[in-house]
């Protein structure tokens, strides 16, 4: 019997509805609650059939889902989370949060968002990268899982903290990051056969990478290409000192040796290798002295509900792999 009772708020969407389907099939965790907006009162392998997850959605209720669950994954946009957070911490639940909504300061937050929801929750909030915050995230209560695009980056960036001082970010990926909601530039039309940059004068996860990178100047730009998922971070960071291939390489070899989910390559990533998995692949390697870092990682699974359901495991005291193999 499955000994952790968990909802899933928000599973309409994208990150949701792969939450939905990680939990149901978690050997540990029992999916007691759905919730959906606009998809309440539909069963959800009828909106996502893939998935085969055969639990009725309905509106969110934080009484009723304290009722059933003991834990949630709250899969809202920002702003609409922080609301759904607060009702479900003041009943006592362990909440791993999706969205932007605490990842960030205060000030960081409204610089790139808006006025905070519930800026007295911030305090108690942990960045769910477990690669660096593993045992801050096994003693929290509200974990805020990262961003895609930053955990990418993130992922190709940290073992060179301290050695590097600027570093421009390359992203490209998958339509899916947008959201379920088709927009003009995400439209199968305005997407397919066709590869564009966006949010060129700055991206709300430059804010993550700055916090979580102190003293490096970042800038930041994301291309959205023809397929459903997958991100490509290919970053070019400026060191602070001459770094040979070499030594870069068993930086990387280092800070990743007994990391479950990230693969230190000698190739260049590629998304395909990394597809519905919870695994990151990263390369490092150096030319003409700058160094150049690469991490692949599918954005629906180590960028969102992949990444969440770990930090969720953590929390609960499980195994960190578990339904995520």
């Amino acid at each position: 019997m499955a000994e952790h009772r968990v909802a899933v708020v928000g599973a309409g969407g994208f990150g949701g509805a792969l939450c939905a389907r990680i939990v149901h099939r978690h050997p540990s965790l029992e999916l007691t609650a759905l919730t959906a907006r606009s998809d309440a009162g539909k069963r959800h392998d009828e909106v996502y059939r893939r998935y085969r997850v055969p639990v009725t959605m309905e509106q969110f209720d934080p009484g009723a889902v304290a009722d059933r669950a003991d834990a949630a994954l709250v899969a809202y946009p920002h702003k609409a989370a922080a609301p759904a957070v607060k009702a479900l911490r003041d009943l006592g639940l362990k909440v791993v949060d999706l969205s932007a909504d605490f990842r960030l300061d205060q000030a960081r937050y409204e610089h790139w968002y808006q006025p905070h929801e519930a800026p007295e929750l911030l305090d108690e909030a942990v960045y769910g990268l477990p690669e660096v915050h593993r045992e801050e995230i096994e003693e929290a209560d509200l974990v805020a899982a990262p961003g895609c695009n930053s955990t990418a980056a993130l992922l190709a960036l940290l073992p060179l903290a301290g050695r590097i001082d600027e570093a421009a970010v390359d992203i490209k990926a998958g339509v899916s990051g947008a959201g379920r909601e088709a927009s003009d530039e995400t439209h199968y039309v305005s997407a397919v056969d066709n590869v564009n940059a966006y949010k060129v004068e700055g991206h709300r996860h430059t804010a993550e990478l700055e916090q979580e990178l102190p003293g490096v100047h970042f800038s930041l730009v994301a291309h959205l290409l023809p397929i459903d998922q997958g991100i490509l971070a290919s970053c070019y960071a400026r060191p602070t000192e001459p770094l040979t291939a070499g030594e870069a390489q068993e930086l990387f070899r280092e800070a990743y040796r007994g990391e479950p989910f990230v693969d230190v390559v000698t190739d260049p990533p590629r998304t395909r290798d990394v597809r519905d998995t919870n695994r990151a692949t990263v390369q490092v390697t150096v030319v003409n002295e700058r160094v150049l870092a690469f991490c692949a990682i599918d954005n629906l699974w180590k960028g969102a509900a992949g990444q969440a359901v770990q930090d969720l495991n953590l929390m609960l005291g499980l195994p960190e792999t578990e339904g995520l193999r």
